[in-house]
């Protein structure tokens, strides 16, 4: 599997990266693995405040349907429009152009308390 040192991950499968003020967040490598192939994905709204470890969205493929969670707390400011009608594009590159939203977080500090990447791998 591959999972990239440049970002953070929850024990939920989450991923994070920061990119100057806000926090781009999808799903790992393992989790759309574990998935199959996506055939929806259910966003938060832009706007939307987000709290660390809730519900903050939905993926669902041909075999299950899995809740997305918060890995941190803000405000959602952008989603990924693509993945409405590409859904698989977050099994073909769950850690580029599958990101699934952007946040404003309410602390940026929040961050180090999820796992990096070999802590991440460690727990699978």
């Amino acid at each position: 599997m591959n999972h990239p040192n440049d970002r953070k991950y929850a024990k939920t499968h989450e991923w994070v990266l920061v990119e100057g003020d806000l926090v781009v967040t999808g799903i790992s490598d393992h989790a759309q693995d574990a998935l199959g192939d996506l055939v929806y994905v259910e966003t938060p709204d832009i706007g939307q405040e987000i709290t660390a470890g809730e519900q903050a969205g939905v993926v669902e493929s041909v075999k299950t349907a899995s809740d997305i969670h918060a890995p941190i707390s803000g405000i959602v400011v952008e989603i990924n429009s693509v993945l409405e009608d590409d859904p698989e594009t977050v099994n073909e590159d769950p850690y580029g152009k599958g990101w699934i939203y952007k946040i404003k977080p309410h602390n940026i500090a929040d961050i180090d308390t999820l796992l990096s990447n070999s802590e991440y791998e460690a727990g699978l």
